[in-house]
């Protein structure tokens, strides 16, 4: 009997041991906020605009835009400097008034890109004219762009599938209910 029990105290050990394990999978980083905040109205546009997560930011392949309503762009030439969960970039003087959206596309430090779009209304016009953004160019077709779609696709889903880990899982659990079994008869 207390083979069975060992058997079986080691199958959920080693069960639990595979779900602690897929716990980081599921902890990516999350957006929590933003200066300017989503849906702020202010009478002068800010100088910069901070993202907050909820996970150290790498430095690198970050993108922040800022789009005004009359579809030009206003955030500063440069790369958007990332420092611990923040994700920041210089704002040029606002144009007209009305509702300007932030996009945003950042990699978190567990190498996960994370995408969104937040927005605030510009209530006074500002001095600024932005910049018109250029138009998507087509590129030319390769035998590798399949390969880096499918690439980028993975990346995008937000990494490994959970049903690995479950049928892992069920197959370590029913491992040891056989061993418990079979130990069980053997004494």
């Amino acid at each position: 009997m207390r083979r069975l029990v060992a058997a079986g105290a080691l199958a959920v050990l080693a069960t639990l041991a595979m779900l602690v394990g897929a716990a980081p999978a599921f902890a990516h980083a999350q957006f929590e906020g933003s200066d300017p905040a989503d849906g702020a109205s202010l009478a002068t546009g800010p100088q910069t605009v901070t993202l907050t997560f909820s996970d150290t930011m790498q430095q690198g392949f970050n993108t922040i835009t800022v789009t005004g309503p009359d579809g030009a762009q206003y955030q500063a030439a440069g790369d958007p400097k990332a420092q611990d969960t923040t994700v920041s970039i210089g704002v040029n003087p606002l144009g007209p008034a009305g509702v300007y959206q932030i996009g945003y596309r950042v990699l978190s430090d567990d190498g996960h890109p994370i995408t969104g779009q937040i927005g605030f209304t510009l209530t006074q016009p500002g001095p600024g004219a932005g910049t018109q953004a250029a138009a998507p160019t087509a590129a030319a077709p390769t035998s590798q762009a399949p390969v880096a779609q499918a690439a980028q696709e993975d990346q995008e889903s937000g990494g490994m599938p959970v049903w690995p880990w479950i049928v892992g899982a069920i197959v370590l659990v029913a491992a040891g209910v056989v061993v418990a079994m079979r130990l069980g008869r053997s004494s």
